[in-house]
């Protein structure tokens, strides 16, 4: 039996803008198990991505609960953070509509709304050179 912390940590070297950018990514499963844990994990974050699948509603049912615990652990601190629709190559089973994603996205005051596919690729760099961009800015870099 395979057991998880409930994290994934993947490394991802850019240049964006003539800048070599090296991401530390870490993937929370978002299940309630691993909620006390998330504190520990998100301190120190420079951005966030908030991803849910937009061929499934409940993906997006705790948005403003995990959205809470992130803020809680960055203490205050300005970061960046974008909400990304997922399986946007499944545009024929998509059951969240792009007005009610980015609906939801200006309420909970995200930097931005971006769709994309891990399968098909769409949109994955343009993503992580957003947020990287959001970052910099951010820093004041």
């Amino acid at each position: 039996m395979e057991k998880s912390m409930g994290v994934d940590i993947n490394i991802k070297n850019l240049e964006v803008d003539n800048i070599n950018v090296s991401l530390q990514i870490w993937d929370l499963v978002g299940e309630e198990r691993f909620k006390p844990m998330f504190s520990f994990y998100l301190r120190g974050s420079s951005g966030a991505i908030f991803m849910y699948d937009i061929t499934r509603e409940n993906t997006l049912n705790n948005i403003g609960e995990w959205l809470n615990i992130f803020k809680n652990s960055i203490a205050g601190q300005q970061t960046p953070i974008i909400m990304v629709g997922g399986k946007s190559d499944l545009q024929e089973m998509r059951i969240i509509s792009i007005e009610k994603a980015i609906s939801l996205s200006k309420s909970y005051d995200f930097y931005d709304y971006i769709e994309c596919s891990s399968k098909s690729g769409e949109n994955v760099d343009f993503l992580f050179n957003t947020l990287i961009r959001l970052i910099i800015k951010n820093a004041g870099l």
